[in-house]
């Protein structure tokens, strides 16, 4: 099966070189805590990989996307970035969060040590992520940061100072029983990926467009007027069942001109 980064990459016919990290998971619900310290193990090698890639002449843009647990592996591996450089590499400057399994305070931490000059983030959220809602006990009933409202407060405030965006997929129908992997069963939301954030260009309220099942956020003080228009007509979602593979972590690297 390839690679839920590979396939959104097809699907939408983004002119990117796919690359995907992938790293030991157990890829079950009952191997929480050995893919937990998995993630730990595999931060130096991503953060490698990332600098190599920003380093290498010949690319442009680097577009960074993660599911589930590798979120969390995904902003470990920036935040040493930024530690040892005192900076994330320049060109990485979009992030795509889908369905983070993230602890919302330590996610709130992790964010503030990447510096000023962050790349943009794009976190896709559903609150019947049942996945997520089994991660939230194991963890203590912390927040997972894939789980929350993020029209509600605090999480609002809190947001758009940081200047990022989230979609909401709560009202989006899907095939996976754990409802953790709308991001990619939804051909809009693939589309949306790969035209606009792949691309290497963000999503704001004013331009998401999918539909009264998607919910878009832009937390964003730039683009608040817009936001009582976010909600517009979005087509019947696909049934696909997204398999395990969604873990891994892909990097979107558009070709230099």
């Amino acid at each position: 099966m390839p690679s839920t980064a590979s396939q959104i990459v097809h699907d939408s016919h983004a002119d990117v070189a796919p690359v995907v990290f992938t790293w030991p998971s157990r890829g079950s619900i009952f191997d929480y805590n050995y893919d937990k310290e998995s993630t730990n193990y595999s931060r130096d090698a991503l953060e490698e990989l990332l600098t190599r890639t920003a380093a290498n002449p010949a690319v442009s843009d680097v577009t960074i996307m993660a599911h589930s647990m590798g979120t969390w592996l995904t902003v470990e591996a920036l935040r040493q970035m930024a530690i040892r450089n005192g900076h994330v590499a320049s060109k990485i400057n979009n992030v795509i969060l889908a369905s983070p399994d993230l602890d919302v305070d330590v996610f709130g931490r992790q964010f503030a040590s990447l510096g000023k000059d962050k790349p943009h983030f794009t976190i896709f959220v559903s609150q019947d992520d049942r996945a997520l809602a089994l991660s939230r006990r194991i963890s203590g009933n912390v927040d997972r940061l894939g789980q929350i409202d993020p029209s509600a407060e605090p999480y609002r405030s809190k947001l758009e100072a940081a200047g990022i965006t989230v979609l909401d997929l709560t009202k989006l129908k899907g095939g996976d029983r754990l409802n953790h992997g709308k991001f990619a069963e939804s051909p809009e939301v693939v589309k949306l990926i790969g035209d606009r954030l792949i691309a290497g260009q963000t999503i704001t309220d004013s331009n998401v467009g999918l539909g009264e099942a998607v919910g878009a956020v832009a937390i964003d003080p730039r683009t608040r007027r817009n936001y009582d228009a976010q909600l517009k007509r979005l087509g019947q979602s696909m049934n696909n069942t997204v398999g395990s593979v969604g873990d891994s972590v892909g990097a979107g690297l558009p070709e230099s001109q």
